[in-house]
């Protein structure tokens, strides 16, 4: 009878979610239920058999057809057990009154039972089903032992005497009437007992394999919560570390240029407070350009750095709070896909003296989304910093093509610098973090992103995107 599966890996389909907070989630095997519809409608048969011998001899008695349609039905009510799994209260209820109105063995009821047991919790409700289950039971049982001997199961078939002549019509009993009686209540009471606690065992390991899901899924969130608390403890030591050293520099390269800046303009104003006649010295053309100069340059590098100061201190915010880093990071006016954020980009190429050839034909840049802008502007961004870095001094070409029915071509080609004695490095196919770390983030952007030299030693990096068009444009029929 125990044809239920609490395990996850068991066949069958799950039983319906309900609002009964009584439910307990059982599955039931497939060939249980084909075994426990076949050994019901066979008790069924057996009993109904029994129970129609009497009338046989006369089929034109009601009795004779009321048997005949028994015998038919007890091949259909069995499979009402294919419903326990989502109404098994329903089930058994109605399994009671088929064996109050049919001569039909309890086995069909005491299966429905164990199924209520196994599926709801309410204590009410079980206790309910336990006594009409005893009531519907005991009455099955006598009904079938006060019929004559030859209708009578348990007279004709298990308390008769083997050398009986049944067919005289005078066999002998092995007991009287009340002991075939209290027995077979025994029995019943048996079998009422071994179906419930059949259900309470099934209950049980499910509620047992419950407790064990759960507490396995607060073991593995205890070890996430550690792992994270370990991750963000080395954030903050990488932020501690990055806020020691890469703010202190760049705190310093600012004061630095301040300084320098202060000290050209104090030379300009002493150069122009000097009497050339009481000294004999005058501050040439040449030397005032140079001093302004230097004095554009130490400002350029002190917003350059004072600007690379706000971005390290965000980053460093990012490391401490990670649950604000995924808004920090979201596309800002400043590093998203705009022709103003363009031009500043390019501009400031220029200011530090890099020569910048550009092509760019962009189109409907308002129905890009923000996140895939973000990615080329950071693709454009990542080859202006190794020209810099690597090709210093030498022509840059940004050629860039954006429009819905092309995607976005951006390329950035740089010819290879050369320093006296040795040529200048340049990055190559393996070199570099950021041109690897760009490269994820154009994959993930569906693109592809290729780097390296061609047969004339010039330096390309090639990035090529979908088209993705924003959130409102998607939407629109």
């Amino acid at each position: 009878m125990n044809d239920f599966s609490p395990h996850p890996r068991a066949g069958g389909p799950l039983p319906a979610t309900t609002s009964d907070e009584d439910t307990v989630a059982v599955r039931t095997r497939v060939w249980c239920t084909a075994v426990m519809i076949t050994v019901s409608a066979f008790m069924c048969l057996v009993q109904t058999s029994f129970a129609a011998t009497r009338y046989i001899n006369n089929p034109v008695n009601a009795m004779y057809v009321w048997f005949i349609a028994s015998s038919l039905l007890a091949f259909a009510f069995p499979f009402l057990l294919l419903a326990r799994d989502k109404h098994p209260e329903p089930v058994f209820w109605i399994c009671c009154a088929v064996i109050l109105i049919f001569p039909y063995d309890p086995m069909l009821m005491l299966m429905a039972l164990t199924s209520l047991i196994a599926r709801r919790r309410g204590r009410q409700r079980i206790i309910r089903a336990i006594v009409a289950a005893t009531l519907v039971g005991v009455w099955g049982q006598m009904r079938d032992t006060l019929r004559p001997f030859n209708s009578s199961m348990w007279q004709s078939a298990i308390f008769i005497k083997p050398d009986s002549d049944v067919a005289s019509g005078h066999a002998v009993m092995l007991a009287g009437r009340p002991t075939i009686i209290a027995t077979a209540v025994v029995v019943e009471l048996i079998a009422i007992l071994i179906a419930i606690l059949a259900g309470l065992y099934i209950r049980s390991r499910v509620q047992l394999d419950e407790a064990a899901a759960k507490t396995q899924a607060i073991s593995d969130y205890t070890v996430s919560l550690h792992r994270n608390l370990t991750d963000q403890q080395l954030a903050d030591a990488i932020a501690a570390e990055a806020h020691d050293t890469l703010a202190h520099s760049l705190s310093l390269i600012a004061l630095n240029a301040s300084a320098l800046q202060g000290e050209a303009r104090a030379f300009i104003q002493l150069a122009d407070a000097t009497n050339p006649h009481e000294t004999g010295q005058t501050l040439t053309p040449e030397l005032r350009n140079q001093a302004s100069l230097i004095e554009e340059k130490s400002e350029e590098i002190r917003r350059q750095s004072a600007g690379a100061l706000d971005e390290a201190h965000s980053i460093i915010g990012m490391l401490r709070h990670p649950q604000q880093a995924r808004q920090q990071l979201a596309p800002a006016p400043q590093t998203s896909m705009t022709r103003q954020s363009l031009d500043a980009l390019i501009n400031d190429a220029r200011s530090a003296g890099m020569r910048i050839n550009t092509w760019i034909d962009i189109q409907q840049l308002s129905d890009l989304d923000e996140g895939t802008g973000k990615i080329a502007y950071r693709a454009i961004q990542e080859g202006l910093t190794n020209a810099r870095r690597h090709a210093e001094g030498e022509p840059v070409s940004v050629e860039v093509t954006m429009n819905p029915g092309n995607g976005i071509h951006i390329s950035n080609p740089m010819k290879r610098g050369l320093s006296a004695p040795n040529e200048r490095e340049v990055p190559s196919a393996t070199d570099g973090n950021g041109l690897a770390g760009l490269t994820a983030r154009v994959q993930t952007a569906g693109g592809t992103c290729r780097y390296g030299h061609d047969d004339h030693h010039v330096f390309h990096l090639d990035v090529a995107m979908p088209w993705i068009a924003c959130q409102a444009d998607r939407m629109k029929p």
